[in-house]
């Protein structure tokens, strides 16, 4: 734990020097810092980790755990600007609230890229990269986002008055083109008939044409002045790319039943459209009972392709448990997305894996649907295994919410640790409209309050308890 916090050789030298060894080297090493090992466990102790942890090896601590260590050690070495890039990820509730204390608590500056928007909520400041350009707003994340979306309303409502004067300028240039050729004909309607003596009438219509030609520049520049207008007008509005989450009625009566999670004292049921969120520390097992859960839906319908570990010889289900709980499908239309998004077919194409989850809906028609996900043109027929991550993880999500027939059941495992926040917008708004029943894992508890959870399910090593 030493060499993860930073300081495994001046915490040797001086426990060398401790020791009776007056090597200069150990002197050098040790500098002021002579106080570290005092310090090193105080830093754990504030990041929750118990005692004698500064002596374990990392592999005696959880992911979480040791992701806290780290974040302790900066802290001790007590750097002026720190950069934490997306902390939160895979923590558990607990952890990730000993995270937001440090953060409360700390010295120095403190630069951070998440999605965490309770940790977006402690920043003093909110910095935006947009189209290439980093702008800074002094405020939290949500006080960043009620300015973005006012400046965008009076960026649209300045966009319709500079298009409405746009207009205005072109029928006006066009009424005085109309007006300016309806004098040129009576001049020379004159002129023809010799009412007007030729001396005049020329100088009529070179006075005719100054006046015309001042005019015509008057009004281009007006037209062309309130075009740069629209122009800079529509630049504020921002045309961003979003996922576009729409989901089908999988026809599911209100409270049939879909779902039971039990353990040896009670049993829940999940029904349409109920929403229930399953919680827990990280290793209690929850991903292992979503699986449970699949394996069953699998069975119901006869076909082998379980998760690997759902296929395992071990518990009810084909899964062995940490605890008593347990889960059983009543339906085998259930869609899932794993935390790790491995039940994809690498070598096909991103076309041919949705098609695989929906066979009867045409290819034009997928494609369609699949430029909604943001996956278009040619990233339709490339494989899977030439993915980003982010794409790769648009097409399992695309591959379950496309499926036909539509799911009755979605199972999601942490689904905003890889989701950008627009994305889960669209994601929130989807599922709060959908009918069907709806199982998530998560340690967000923003997006949980979002999502309007019905029932959160602890899993615990005694089992499962409802939190109110």
């Amino acid at each position: 734990m030493a060499e993860l916090l930073g300081v495994a050789e001046t915490l040797a030298a001086v426990r060398a020097v401790a020791a009776g060894d007056a090597d200069p080297r150990h002197f050098d090493a040790i500098g002021d810092d002579w106080d570290i090992e005092a310090r090193s466990i105080a830093a754990l102790a504030e990041a929750g980790l118990p005692d004698g942890a500064l002596d374990r090896t990392v592999g005696e601590i959880s992911g979480g755990e040791a992701v806290l260590a780290a974040v302790a050690g900066i802290r001790l070495r007590q750097a002026p600007i720190t950069l934490l890039d997306e902390p939160t990820n895979n923590l558990d509730r607990d952890a990730r609230h000993r995270l937001y204390d440090m953060v409360r608590a700390w010295r120095g500056t403190l630069i951070v890229v998440s999605h965490d928007i309770a940790l977006l909520e402690l920043m003093d400041a909110t910095a935006e990269l947009y189209d290439s350009e980093l702008s800074v707003f002094g405020g939290p994340y949500s006080q960043w986002r009620d300015w973005r979306e006012a400046e965008q309303s009076a960026a649209a409502q300045a966009e319709r008055a500079a298009e409405q004067v746009l207009k205005r300028e072109k029928r006006q240039r066009i009424e005085a083109e109309t007006k300016l050729s309806r004098r040129a004909a009576v001049g020379r309607k004159a002129q023809v008939s010799k009412r007007v003596p030729g001396i005049i009438a020329g100088g009529r219509k070179r006075a005719a044409q100054v006046s015309a030609g001042r005019l015509r520049t008057e009004m281009g520049e007006k037209e062309s002045a309130a075009r740069a207008a629209l122009d800079a007008a529509e630049r504020r509005v921002r045309d961003d790319d979003a996922v576009l989450i729409d989901l089908p009625d999988p026809g599911v009566p209100a409270g049939r039943r879909i779902a039971t999670l039990a353990d040896d004292a009670r049993e829940w049921v999940v029904a349409g459209p109920e929403r229930v969120a399953l919680i827990g520390p990280n290793g209690a097992g929850k991903t292992t009972l979503l699986e449970e859960l699949v394996a069953s839906a699998v069975q119901n319908s006869g076909v082998s392709d379980a998760p690997a570990s759902a296929r395992a010889d071990s518990g009810p289900f084909g899964l062995h448990l940490r605890s008593s709980a347990r889960a059983q499908a009543h339906t085998d239309r259930v869609g899932y997305l794993p935390q790790r998004v491995d039940g994809l077919d690498d070598a096909a194409s991103v076309l041919q894996n949705v098609r695989a989850a929906a066979p009867g809906t045409p290819p034009a028609e997928i494609r369609n649907r699949l430029a909604r996900f943001l996956i278009r043109g040619d990233a339709v027929d490339r494989p899977v295994a030439a993915l980003s991550g982010g794409e790769r993880f648009r097409v399992a999500l695309a591959r379950l919410l496309l499926a036909d027939p539509p799911p009755q059941l979605v199972v999601l495992d942490e689904p905003t640790n890889n989701l950008d926040l627009d994305t889960v917008d669209q994601l929130v708004d989807a599922l709060s409209a959908y009918r069907g029943a709806v199982l998530v894992v998560s340690h967000d508890d923003a997006f949980l309050q979002r999502l309007g959870v019905d029932t959160t399910l602890e899993l615990t090593p005694d089992g499962l308890a409802e939190r109110r």
